[in-house]
């Protein structure tokens, strides 16, 4: 365990130097350079997608760039990176998992809400995507559920960043934000709340009646 905590010590602090020193801004010219060229956008987009999550950067900058060089056709090349990029978040939380009371209760809330069920709904909420990836991955969130339940819950975020991106002349990193309705984001949140309400309800109920037995 000590391992582990300080393995994921350095991670995080080597995560925070590298977006301190490396700005988004590198991928957003790189794209906007590249809009034209719609192969090698695609080429250079999948090492982003891999780079991203070790130099923190947004996740809504992959759609957005889609966006801007293919418009709304992009979608599909846009859930792709999403998805790619999520994965070594969700590899370091399976390394970092333990035997924890904390693991253990996950464990026996993701059996009430499912894998595709529980990440899709967790990605509904406007919270950073690797703090997700990295909880799913410390749950034990098998990959396949993990990668249709962050296709789901990745989907309307791809198509707000495309729409967000086929909208401006020029990328720039202001881009990256200020995109959304805060209306959307709360309808979102709204949904992703409904569909966890049941499962988390019955998961609180098991628990109470665990306690007691436990004692």
């Amino acid at each position: 365990m000590q391992r582990r905590l300080l393995a994921g010590g350095l991670t995080l602090l080597g995560v925070a130097l590298a977006a301190w020193f490396v700005s988004p801004g590198v991928a957003i010219n790189t794209f906007e350079r590249l809009a034209g060229a719609p192969l090698l956008f695609a080429a250079v987009l999948a090492v982003v997608a891999v780079v991203r999550p070790f130099v923190a950067w947004p996740t809504l900058l992959l759609p957005i760039g889609v966006g801007f060089a293919y418009g709304l056709a992009g979608l599909p090349l846009a859930l792709v990176a999403l998805v790619v990029t999520s994965l070594p978040p969700y590899w370091f939380g399976i390394s970092a998992a333990g035997s924890s009371r904390l693991t253990a209760g996950g464990e026996r809330l993701l059996t009430e809400t499912g894998g595709v069920r529980g990440v899709a709904s967790a990605r509904l909420f406007p919270v950073p995507s690797d703090v997700i990836s990295v909880a799913a991955g410390a749950m034990g969130v098998r990959l396949r559920p993990y990668l249709a339940g962050t296709l789901l819950g990745e989907l309307p975020w791809a198509i707000l960043g495309i729409l967000a991106g086929s909208s401006v002349d020029r990328l720039t990193t202001s881009d990256l934000s200020g995109t959304v309705n805060p209306w959307l984001l709360a309808g979102m949140a709204a949904l992703a709340v409904l569909l966890l309400a049941g499962p988390c309800y019955r998961f609180v109920l098991l628990q109470s009646r665990a306690v007691p037995q436990a004692e």
